[in-house]
C-alpha cells in the first residue's frame, strides 16, 4: 500500500473514532424523559382505568388497611391486598352475591379485597405490582428540572411543569397553584413527608388536570382538615386524610389509607 494510501485509509479511521467518541457523551439513556405530548416529564403509568389489575383503575388502593371514621364519599374503586377486607372498616361493606367485590353508600364504585372470589386477588395482586413499579419510576427519576426548591415550603408558589425533588419534607403551609396545560406533567418527589395545612388548597390553572400530576412520598401524606389536595399520591407508606379534607385524585398507599368524613374523586 502506498503512503497516500495509508494516509487515507489512516484518516478516514481517525474521523470514525472522532464521531464514535463524540457520542460517547450522550449515550447514557435520559433519566428524565420529556412528555412527548405537552411540557414537563414523561408521565408515570398507571395502566388504564378499565384494568381491574392496574393501579388506575382505583380511586383509593392499599396494602395494609383502608379506613373510616365517618362520612366519607368516595367516587371510584378501592381496593386491599394483601390484607383481607375485614381491615377496610367504617364503610359497612355489602358484599355482592358474587362475592368478588362489596358496595357501599359511602362508594360511588366497587370495593375489592384480597380475600374475595377470583378473580378478585390476582387483579389486586397485580395492581399492587403496577403501584410499586409506578412508585419506583417516579422515585427513580433523575436530573430534576428544579432540585430542592424553597427547601419544601410550597406555600403561595405556583408550579410549572417539571420534575421536582426534595431530600426533606415538602409542606403548603398556604395555598400553591400548579400552572400549565391540559396535557402538561408535573412529578413531585420527596424522600420525607408530604403535608398540607388545615383549610388550603392545591389549586389548579391554566388547564392543568389532576390525573397529569404525581406526588412520590417516601414518607407519609398527610391531608389537614377541609384542605384540598390535586393529583396522585404514591405514598411508600400512609396517606391520612384529616376531618373534612377533599381531594381529586389517587391515594395509592404501600401500608394504609386513613380517611374520616373525605370526598376522594377519581382525575
Amino acid at each position: 500500500m502506498s503512503t497516500l494510501s495509508r494516509f487515507k485509509t489512516g484518516s478516514l479511521t481517525s474521523l470514525f473514532l472522532a464521531i464514535i467518541l463524540a457520542g460517547c457523551g450522550d449515550s447514557t439513556p435520559s433519566t428524565n424523559p420529556q412528555n412527548p405530548s405537552g411540557a414537563g416529564p414523561a408521565p408515570v403509568s398507571l395502566g388504564s382505568s378499565e384494568d381491574s389489575g392496574a393501579a388506575g383503575s382505583y380511586v383509593i388502593l392499599a396494602k395494609t388497611g383502608i379506613s373510616n371514621v365517618t362520612g366519607s364519599m368516595v367516587t371510584g374503586d378501592m381496593g386491599l391486598s394483601p390484607a383481607a377486607a375485614s381491615f377496610i372498616t367504617g364503610f359497612s361493606l355489602i358484599a355482592d352475591s358474587t362475592n368478588v367485590f362489596s358496595t357501599s353508600s359511602s362508594v360511588t364504585g366497587k370495593v375489592f379485597a384480597a380475600n374475595y372470589a377470583v378473580p378478585s386477588p390476582s387483579n389486586l395482586t397485580t395492581a399492587i405490582g403496577s403501584m410499586q413499579t409506578a412508585y419506583t419510576d417516579a422515585a427513580g427519576r433523575t436530573l430534576p428540572d428544579f432540585n430542592e426548591l424553597a427547601s419544601g415550603n410550597l406555600g403561595g408558589l405556583t408550579l410549572v411543569p417539571g420534575l421536582y425533588k426534595w431530600t426533606s419534607t415538602v409542606t403548603i403551609p398556604t395555598d400553591v397553584t400548579i400552572a400549565g396545560g391540559a396535557n402538561d406533567t408535573w412529578i413531585f418527589q420527596t424522600s420525607g413527608d408530604l403535608s398540607i395545612a388545615a383549610a388550603k388548597n392545591v389549586v389548579l390553572s391554566g388547564g392543568a388536570q389532576a390525573k397529569n400530576i404525581t406526588w412520590q412520598v417516601a414518607g407519609q401524606a398527610t391531608l389537614g382538615a377541609t384542605s384540598h389536595f390535586e393529583g396522585i399520591i404514591l405514598a411508600k407508606t400512609a396517606i391520612t386524610l384529616q376531618t373534612g379534607a377533599s381531594m381529586k385524585g389517587r391515594a395509592l398507599a404501600q401500608s394504609q389509607v386513613a380517611m374520616d368524613n373525605n370526598a376522594i374523586t377519581a382525575p
